[in-house]
């Protein structure tokens, strides 16, 4: 869907945009596939503030996704398009034959009113779910299990897809958004085509109390502390950092640092790494 730019009315419309929710079709969700989501604003379960800028915001419950799309060879009628506040991507709102209903992540192109399916001899269409080894090389898919019954965790966020470019021995090879290319299990399940809301990455906050609704709070720049609060305060005026690098509060690499252990036993199945190595 496209985004809607404002006319600059305001020094914050100047720079904001909206998602166009014309093509959605039901704007109260589904009740029975709503749980109730609780605020934690960052803190652990000692009370403590261990992710910092967190709090407030909207109220939201919680939409069931079924990542599992394991009710084979049972046809299922799209019953709507839906907005998610707890994800990038839109849902799809399922109804089964026997009365069943579930959320999933919507594909690209998916439409209310058409028809999805799961299983090995379902079609290679947007929203059919299907094991690896049922799907054509070379066909772009999201919602990726990683082993098989457990669910999808990779490409699940908007417009985001991968590609399965092989079979071999087992092990279907994907190529991951992040450029990665990793071996999963034939047996893991699939969906075909691409998340939906492809202009997600297009959208711009343009103020600071949308960014307050979203239950994020401000955020001050460690160069204009104190040094005794931050190691890239202090100076005479606007000071350089003084570091190779920029750091948290607390000194550790701000830009992210490899935390992934040597011994995982999954670095068999990556076969190259985001970074190219």
């Amino acid at each position: 869907m496209p985004t809607i730019n404002f006319r600059p009315t305001t020094a914050s419309r100047r720079n904001m945009s909206i998602m166009d929710h014309s093509g959605l079709t039901k704007k109260s969700p589904e009740k029975s596939l709503l749980i109730s989501k609780k605020k934690h604003s960052g803190r652990n379960s000692y009370g403590r503030i261990t992710v910092r800028h967190r709090g407030g915001g909207n109220r939201r419950k919680y939409r069931v996704i079924d990542f599992k799309r394991r009710k084979f060879g049972t046809p299922a009628k799209v019953l709507s398009i839906e907005y998610d506040p707890n994800r990038s991507a839109f849902i799809a709102l399922l109804q089964y034959e026997d009365g069943d209903k579930s959320y999933i992540i919507a594909p690209e192109g998916l439409k209310a009113g058409d028809t999805v399916v799961s299983g090995k001899d379902a079609d290679i269409r947007p929203g059919n779910a299907l094991p690896l080894e049922s799907i054509p090389v070379g066909t772009f898919i999201h919602n990726v299990e990683l082993y098989p019954g457990k669910g999808a965790q990779l490409a699940r966020a908007a417009g985001i897809m991968a590609q399965l470019m092989a079979k071999e021995n087992g092990l279907a090879l994907l190529r991951l958004p992040s450029g990665e290319l990793r071996n999963v299990p034939l047996g893991c399940m699939a969906t075909v085509g691409q998340v939906s809301n492809i202009d997600h990455e297009n959208l711009k906050v343009g103020k600071a109390g949308r960014k307050r609704h979203m239950g994020w709070r401000p955020t001050v720049r460690g160069s204009v502390m104190n040094p005794n609060d931050h190691p890239h305060g202090g100076g005479e005026g606007k000071a350089p950092i003084g570091r190779p690098g920029p750091v948290t509060p607390w000194g550790k690499p701000a830009l992210g640092y490899k935390t992934r252990s040597r011994k995982n036993p999954s670095n068999q199945f990556i076969v190259k790494r985001r970074n190219g190595k």
